[in-house]
């Protein structure tokens, strides 16, 4: 009964952070963060202490396999070498150089200890990117933190690995690069795997909540196998997610991805507000343990103080050249986008006639997608204000607290070593997060920049084409008079000039009452108006593989495909719930 009145108080706990937090200006883990400190600090609370394999198997992999779902492929895509550079090479170096100065600032530590408590808090949270988002930052800072956090957690995890593997016993740098490659490689694959098969069973469930139920299986049922041959369970949960995401449109219902959503959302808003929570009931025991066997609590915090530090020093050095990079290859791409063009305007095709039609359309295709990426690296540059808030936002959180603590009994000073991996993490939030805002007011980042009404034009004439094209199949006597009359109000749109009406209310369909006035003669009004909802459903479905077209393509900011999506899964609900009210 005191655990399930616990369990109680800490969901009222986190929803009432979640709902203060952005009235004071404060982000919500770290408001729970505190809340978990003080009651730790109360006479009648014991101390409080959770298993780490709870939340290293049970609480990650549902969080980023939900991250994954939900982030934009198309932006992961362009900037995934600056994401790699970041969630790999940085880890790496930043475990190597932290464990240097541990082994030399720790008596008796020892080189691999050091790396391995390196590892622990080379990772950054995904928290960072919650705040970041809130500010108002470009979506390709955003985008670059997402992506970095989603695949960072489990380049440290096996670096941990092979740092506790290699204080036991010899093993060597290409050993330790073997297990690494394979670890990444193998859960990728499986979590490929599990992504298809979830996309393909989930799409024959009619009932929204089995569907929701059913994905609540499937970053475990990537994780599990992965760990099982000794692969990341959380790059196998990441990739499914992204799978998952990427094909969610295409596979499954409007009904299916609005539930799972929400469902979601509700997910991550518990696990890791009960992560945070935990954080700070857990800091009062191992407080007390750092007191009772080393040198002193003021001691291990400053050790953990040049730590935190050091990581941000380490990551400003590496992100410098990163951008700098980026810059080049930018100035790179824009000054051959005009041969690209060129080349897709070509006909023939520049590459040999004796290629296909259908390779020469894919030809085409690689070639619009560059053109594309190069847009968006042009209007969205990460210079150096950009640059800093991708330092300044690398914060520790979630993993570092978990990984701590899988530390084996054996290691030398344990407690020192978990301690300073949370005030690390602490640290990080507080001093990090409670700065991040003023540090984006003073240095004025470029900010996101939202849909241009070119863009809101151009994405309409889209949308309306597609619709057009299946309005012209329409064999139906009594809907082509209906037809006839949208193709006629659509183009006189397009020559008088389109003004910023939303993309649904465009094509709206004329009311059952007007259609079925019209053909009252020739048929009952309900048969009409069950045709008008079909036509309707298939303009819609004509529509949406358009968007996802063009989605694939990159014609668009995923925040313009992402709103125009949701009107169009919007109306397809409504016409669906009409349907079946009158049915």
């Amino acid at each position: 009964m005191d655990l399930l009145l616990a369990a109680v108080i800490a969901l009222l706990a986190i929803a009432a952070a979640t709902a203060v937090a952005p009235k004071i200006g404060v982000a919500a883990p770290l408001l729970l963060v505190l809340v978990g400190l003080g009651v730790g600090l109360l006479p009648a609370v014991p101390s409080f202490e959770i298993d780490p394999e709870w939340i290293l198997a049970g609480v990650l992999p549902p969080l980023l396999y939900s991250a994954a779902v939900s982030m934009p492929t198309m932006e992961f895509r362009r900037d995934f070498g600056a994401i790699n550079g970041l969630s790999i090479v940085l880890v790496v170096i930043t475990a190597v150089l932290l464990g240097i100065l541990f082994a030399w600032l720790i008596p008796g530590l020892g080189l691999a200890w050091g790396i391995a408590l390196g590892a622990i808090v080379s990772p950054t949270d995904a928290v960072a990117t919650s705040i970041v988002k809130r500010l108002g930052v470009t979506p390709r800072v955003v985008s670059v933190l997402e992506g970095e956090s989603l695949l960072n957690d489990a380049s440290a995890l096996v670096l941990l690995r092979a740092a506790i593997a290699g204080a036991a016993a010899s093993v060597s740098l290409w050993g330790v690069v073997g297990s690494f490659l394979y670890a990444i490689l193998v859960a990728a694959v499986i979590g490929v795997a599990v992504g298809w098969v979830n996309l393909r069973v989930r799409s024959r469930i009619v009932n929204p909540t089995v569907n929701t139920v059913v994905s609540f299986t499937m970053p475990f049922l990537a994780a599990i196998p992965a760990e099982h041959l000794g692969a990341s369970g959380l790059v196998a949960a990441v990739v499914a997610g992204l799978v998952t995401g990427n094909g969610a449109a295409r596979y499954l219902s409007p009904q299916h991805r609005l539930s799972d959503a929400q469902n979601w959302r509700t997910v991550e808003l518990v696990l890791e507000g009960a992560v945070f929570l935990v954080m700070g009931l857990e800091l009062t025991a191992i407080v007390a343990d750092v007191e009772a066997e080393h040198a002193g609590v003021w001691s291990a915090m400053g050790l953990a103080a040049i730590a935190l530090v050091a990581t941000v020093l380490i990551r400003a050095a590496f992100v410098a050249p990163l951008l700098a990079r980026l810059k080049r290859q930018a100035k790179r791409a824009a000054a051959i986008k005009g041969v690209l063009a060129d080349r897709v305007s070509a006909d023939p095709p520049p590459f040999g006639a004796e290629r296909s039609a259908a390779t020469a359309e894919r030809f085409r295709t690689a070639l619009r997608r560059r053109i594309a990426d190069v847009d968006y690296f042009l209007a969205q540059p990460l210079g150096w204000r950009e640059g800093t808030i991708v330092v300044w936002a690398g914060m520790r959180g979630v993993v570092t607290l978990a990984a701590a603590q899988t530390l084996p009994a054996e290691t030398p000073s344990r407690s020192l070593l978990v301690f300073i991996a949370f005030v690390v993490a602490v640290g990080s939030l507080l001093v990090q997060g409670g700065t991040l805002p003023w540090l984006v007011r003073r240095i004025m980042p470029a900010r996101d920049p939202g849909e241009s009404a070119a863009e809101q034009r151009e994405l309409r004439r889209l949308l309306r084409a597609s619709a057009m094209d299946e309005i012209a199949d329409t064999d139906d006597p009594a809907l082509r008079s209906l037809a006839i009359r949208m193709r006629a109000a659509w183009q006189v749109s397009y020559d008088e000039g389109e003004g910023e009406t939303d993309v649904a209310s465009d094509t709206d369909v004329a009311s059952d009452t007007d259609v079925a006035g019209e053909t009252a003669a020739t048929r009952d009004a309900a048969t009409t108006s069950d045709r008008v909802r079909g036509l309707r459903l298939r303009m819609i479905e004509a529509e949406r593989t358009a968007l996802l077209d063009a989605r694939d393509d990159g014609r668009f900011s995923a925040a313009a495909l992402s709103a125009a999506l949701e009107d169009l899964d919007a109306e397809q609900i409504s016409i669906e719930l009409k349907g079946s009210e009158n049915a």
